[in-house]
């Protein structure tokens, strides 16, 4: 695995994240940390074309060379599109279930490819991944929490239902990104055809707010400090919605809710 050489002066101490774009037309979300002597950046999903990827990392301050790896959640194209073009472009390891490889077609692209499953921890520069498996129609999904050793970020951005065992990965969070993708109402009044809206809405599909909402509820979130509603769908759902339903739920009135977008994603969240 290559080292990573992005500035430790621009990063600071810590850990941060930024989305470069979150729904169904792209996601990528950056991880970056520094201890003061070394740094690391990862990117989660590569779903954008690779000049738009390459326009929108510019537009976080990063390169693709500070990039220490790719981490895939699955394979569908708004999360896997350009991921081996980039990484073979690159010359960065990209991490993924062995059952995404699969279903991308295992063409590789001469990239370094290393498979990780639920429960594995992934080792990364100043970074250690979690990996857990989600309910998503998908070949061998995985979502991930990550920790610098100090603080802890969940990412649950596919899933189309809440499971003891995604509360249990995701309890105790600092921050943590979590699917918003429709509001059920808007779903149903929508002009989607019954077959979609089945599909979504199926233990295998999407949350809505009202599921993510009940979900964050029963969550450990003492040490919760900042919570991204993600995945919005651009035509059944709308930031506000995201953001009272969330808003609702917090124990915590000091927990900062932010929503994602699709063009903009989100700038760097600093975790104190």
């Amino acid at each position: 695995m290559k080292d990573s050489v992005t500035s430790i002066s621009a990063l600071g101490r810590g850990l941060r994240f930024s989305s470069l774009g979150s729904g169904s037309k792209g996601n990528a979300l950056l991880v970056s940390a520094a201890d003061g002597t070394t740094a690391t950046s990862v990117m989660i999903d590569c779903g954008f074309g690779l000049r738009e990827t390459e326009r929108r990392l510019a537009r976080s301050g990063l390169t693709p060379s500070s990039l220490s790896a790719i981490i895939v959640t699955h394979e569908h194209s708004d999360h896997a599109g350009s991921v081996f073009q980039f990484a073979s472009r690159y010359e960065i390891p990209v991490w993924m279930s062995f059952g995404t490889f699969h279903a991308l077609g295992r063409k590789n692209h001469e990239v370094d490819v290393c498979f990780c499953r639920d429960g594995d921890r992934l080792a990364i520069g100043d970074l250690q991944f979690t990996a857990f498996t989600v309910p998503h129609d998908a070949r061998e999904p995985l979502q991930f929490h990550v920790t610098d050793g100090n603080v802890k970020l969940g990412i649950l951005t596919d899933t189309g239902q809440i499971t003891p065992h995604l509360a249990q990965e995701l309890g105790g969070c600092d921050a943590l990104m979590i699917e918003c993708n429709h509001d059920a109402h808007m779903l149903a009044e929508s002009a989607y055809p019954p077959f979609l809206k089945k599909r979504i809405r199926s233990m295998h599909g999407h949350l809505s707010n009202e599921d993510a909402a009940q979900f964050v509820a029963g969550l450990d979130q003492a040490r919760l400090k900042k919570i991204i509603g993600a995945h919005l769908s651009q035509q059944n759902n709308r930031p506000e919605l995201v953001h009272h339903c969330l808003e609702e739920v917090m124990k915590n009135s000091r927990t900062e809710v932010l929503v994602a977008c699709q063009e903009e994603g989100f700038g760097w969240v600093e975790i104190d």
